[in-house]
This record gives C-alpha cells, sequence and structure tokens, in this order.
C-alpha cells in the first residue's frame, strides 16, 4: 500500500503519469462520475480505456476557471508546480529537461525524497509529454510497463478565463492487478486537481 501511494504522489503532475483519451479505446470504457460546475460544465472527470492491443488509457480533464497563460504556469513554472502538486518544485522547461519534486515538509529537492519527471517534449500552452523516472518505490506491476508509461497533457483555452486540461497516462498493460490500483489513481489525481483549481482562483 505505501509503495502504491508513493507512486500515486509521482504520477500526477500530474502529475503525473495518470490521465488519458483516444480513439483507439473500446467502447468498453468506464467513467466513474464527474463533478460539475454551476453551468454545468464537467469539473473533473476520470475514466479507463482498453485499447486494442491489450492496454489501458487512464483519461481525466479537469476544467479550471483560470486564462490558460496561468493553468500552463501552473505545470511548467516551479513556483506554480509547487503551488498544487509538491511541497517545493524545480521545473526545467525544454525537451530533455525535468520537473523535480518533494513531498518532504523542508522542502529539500537533493537526496532520496526527490521525484523526477523528464520532460519529453511540449508545445508553448498546447501539449506537455512527461515521463517518470523509474524507482525502487514503485510497485513490481508497473516497473514492468515503466519504459512504455507516458503522460500526454493537453491545454484548451474554451474561453478567456477558463482553461479546460485533459491528460491521458499512456502504456500501461492491462491486469487485475493494475485494474485493481485505478482506484489509487482516481483519489489521488482527484485530490491534486482540486488542489489546482483552488490555486487559481
Amino acid at each position: 500500500m505505501n509503495n502504491i501511494c508513493i507512486f500515486l504522489r509521482m504520477s500526477v503532475s500530474a502529475c503525473c503519469l495518470s490521465v488519458l483519451m483516444v480513439g483507439c479505446a473500446h467502447s468498453g470504457s468506464t467513467n466513474t462520475g464527474a463533478d460539475h460546475t454551476a453551468q454545468g460544465v464537467p469539473e473533473i472527470t476520470h475514466a479507463v480505456h482498453e485499447t486494442d492491443d491489450g492496454g489501458l488509457v487512464v483519461q481525466e480533464t479537469v476544467t479550471v476557471h483560470a486564462p490558460i497563460e496561468r493553468v500552463w504556469a501552473a505545470y511548467t513554472t516551479s513556483d506554480g508546480y509547487a503551488s498544487w502538486a509538491a511541497v517545493a518544485a524545480d521545473v526545467d522547461l525544454r525537451p530533455g529537461g525535468t520537473i523535480r519534486t518533494t513531498y518532504r515538509e523542508d522542502g529539500d529537492l537533493t537526496g532520496d525524497g526527490v521525484n523526477t519527471l523528464h520532460i519529453v517534449n511540449y508545445v508553448p500552452m498546447r501539449l506537455l509529454t512527461l515521463q517518470a523516472d523509474v524507482s525502487a518505490n514503485w510497485p513490481e506491476v508497473l516497473k514492468r510497463d515503466a519504459a512504455n508509461l507516458y503522460n500526454v497533457i493537453l491545454f484548451d483555452s474554451l474561453d478567456p478565463t477558463t482553461t479546460r486540461v485533459a491528460s491521458y497516462g499512456l502504456g500501461y498493460t492491462d491486469s487485475p492487478e493494475l485494474r485493481r490500483m485505478m482506484a489509487f489513481f482516481e483519489q489521488a489525481n482527484r485530490g491534486l486537481y482540486e488542489k489546482l483549481i483552488e490555486s487559481l482562483r
């Protein structure tokens, strides 16, 4: 259980490694529901989709009542990331750069308490692709897929003061063990998205 919780902290960036979509998804995907704003717009959604090759895609979306520039900064700047996703963060925004975070109360970004997400690529205020470092704390079921796990995050400006973030967790191999973990993904990531929404009010 501790290993699962540690991984979930690493995953949301997002972070991050949760989240989803997809044209290759079967109609048998599951959706666990959504919170709705007063205007009827889904604020946070979570779903798991099966792919044609026996994999799983975890899709999460969050609607944030803030301009896209502020939402993008919350993911791609050190202060922005630390405002909702970690105690402290260091973001080096470039292809091949990293997002380094810690949940230690002292905010120390050195030593064993640091989680690292690699920035694979990005399009400013449109797309961010991340891949997490594998560590000894990862559950075995995720270590097996580690080389194939990516978090693709899309940013969409709905209007000048509203932004939708769609996060796709890609590369998971379907298994009963992984299916059981999905409830933990949903709970952990929902809590982070709620912090994101609150930090940008």
